[in-house]
């Protein structure tokens, strides 16, 4: 929209959650606010601190508006969630942590109803990463407070009924892997009316979307004017997507980082998807199907204690590279294109430096993505959105196991802040890319080091 420039984007990772104000015009973030996503241990099951958060947003919006000038809100939500929410907007149950195992109790009566991959592109996953499977779970569980419940609710689009009291849905969070969605037929699956959801479920829009304007007891918490229109928002892997599909001509891919690696592919070639190895259909912003595939990257750092600060020198790289130390997949073993594998490292990692363990697991993080990013036919340029963006050993891999172009967010700023904020342009925008070609010269060692790690990688026993 036109007189829509400064858009306060409200962002929630599974670690973090954040508050920024983004210039669609200089495609400049500033007054960034973040805090830690809690995941507390009280009640029936591990859920998040949602009033945390929303006490956090409120506080944030606050600051900011003092400052400068917040023309609109938009929201970006990670996947795997969902609410329920009660007649009077409050949650009939607390929104479950997708990592508690608790649904996975039903594994054998959800399996028995799901609907196949072919209808819903959606990998059967562990834990609550399907959604279908966490409402399963709830409804069967809880079956009180379940039924309290008068609305199913995308992650993004609470936030946004949180702030303007209008509840509804759209296709990039309903259909990220949730069971719920069929992307070819852009309508939902059997399960949902085979267990009377449809009723529950909000009417469905676009995330470019007005939903309204902020209600006047968030304006009064706020400070900001009561006008101030609210978007439905976006799950946040398409939000770093969609800032491409409106500047980028196809063939190109997107790595979109961060706790999760996200890839897409956009206008590559016709692949068959293998469900076993964590590929998957997305729905972008316009409510295209798009080949995905996915594995719990950024996990990894925290899991092994590599520190992604640390300095890697000529002789880290030397002792990796010509001393085949590497990190064999999968770790986690729960997600990603060698789902199931027990991994380890092959040689003596406990004799690396700080510099050279990074290394190491940086060249896994690489060569995990490129094979995700054949998996789905991907083509032309590798575009790397989020915090591995800035990780020089990752694109150094990339760039010499693909053998394509990588090419990182210019402007410094976050591809889903980007993204999401971009949705107040509307959908027939056209933009101009900020990304830019990684200026890299890979080392001739990576390529032969690759080569063996998926040589044992491919042979290796589940």
């Amino acid at each position: 929209m036109a007189d829509i420039r400064n858009v306060a984007v409200i962002d929630v990772g599974k670690t973090n959650g954040k508050v920024a104000l983004f210039d669609v015009v200089l495609g400049t973030e500033s007054h960034v606010h973040s805090t830690a996503n809690t995941v507390l241990k009280d009640g029936p099951y591990p859920h998040y601190d949602i009033e945390g958060l929303w006490s956090f947003f409120l506080g944030s919006l606050r600051e900011i508006g003092a400052k400068e000038r917040i023309d609109a809100i938009a929201i970006t939500a990670h996947g795997a969630s969902i609410t329920l929410v009660d007649a009077a907007g409050n949650l009939a149950l607390p929104m479950l942590d997708y990592e508690f195992d608790g649904p996975d109790t039903l594994k054998a009566d959800y399996d028995a109803i799901r609907p196949p991959f072919s209808e819903t592109g959606s990998p059967r996953l562990v834990c609550g990463l399907n959604v279908g499977a966490q409402l399963y779970w709830q409804a069967k569980t809880f079956p009180e407070e379940f039924a309290r419940a008068t609305s199913i609710i995308p992650y993004p689009q609470y936030w946004a009924m949180r702030l303007t009291g209008v509840r509804a849905s759209e296709a990039t969070s309903i259909g990220a892997h949730t069971d719920l969605w069929n992307p070819f037929t852009r309508d939902f699956t059997a399960l949902v009316d085979a267990m009377d959801w449809r009723r529950l479920m909000p009417p469905m829009g676009s995330p470019f979307d007005i939903l309204g304007t902020i209600r006047p007891e968030i304006a009064a918490a706020t400070g900001l004017p009561v006008t101030t229109p609210v978007f439905s928002g976006i799950h946040d892997s398409n939000a770093s997507l969609l800032s491409h599909l409106q500047a980028d001509d196809p063939p190109f891919s997107v790595v979109s980082t961060g706790t999760w690696v996200i890839c897409f592919s956009v206008g590559g070639s016709e692949v068959v998807l293998d469900e076993a190895r964590d590929t998957l259909v997305n729905v972008n912003a316009f409510g295209d199907p798009v080949p995905s595939a996915r594995f719990m990257g950024g996990r990894v750092f925290a899991i092994l204690g590599a520190d992604p600060k640390a300095t890697i020198s000529a002789a880290d790289r030397d002792a990796v590279l010509d001393g085949g130390i590497m990190l064999l997949p999968a770790v986690p073993d729960d997600s990603g294109p060698f789902f199931g594998r027990k991994g380890g490292w092959r040689g003596n990692a406990d004799a690396l430096t700080p510099g050279g363990f990074l290394f190491a697991v940086s060249l896994y993080l690489g060569m995990m993505t490129s094979v995700s990013l054949e998996l789905i036919g991907a083509d032309g340029p590798v575009v790397v959105e989020g915090p591995l963006a800035a990780n020089l050993t990752f694109l150094e891999t990339l760039k010499a196991v693909t053998g394509r172009p990588v090419m990182t967010g210019g402007s410094g700023v976050t591809g889903t802040s980007a993204g999401t904020a971009l949705l107040a342009l509307g959908r027939d925008a056209r933009i101009t890319s900020h990304s830019k070609v990684a200026a890299l010269v890979p080392d001739p060692r990576i390529a032969a080091y690759a080569a063996e790690w998926r040589r044992i990688s491919e042979m290796r026993d589940g």
